[in-house]
């Protein structure tokens, strides 16, 4: 497995984590809940996915670049 280091605003770490707690859940869970839509769509979070797949992208196209 992959691992992904993110820097996020504090404030956000204490919400996500907070939920995490109500929902008992991991804080991996709650930010997967978040982002499969079973929660309010977060602008943060889906500019983060996205971010994460164009870098994604970016990396995959450059690997096959001779």
């Amino acid at each position: 497995m992959a691992r992904v280091i993110l820097e996020i605003d504090t404030q956000l770490y204490r919400l996500l984590k907070s939920s995490a707690e109500t929902n008992h859940l991991s804080l991996e869970e709650e930010c997967c809940r978040r982002l499969e839509g079973a929660d309010r769509r977060s602008r943060y979070l889906q500019a983060l996915l996205a971010e994460l797949r164009a870098e994604d992208e970016q990396r995959r196209a450059n690997s096959h670049s001779p």
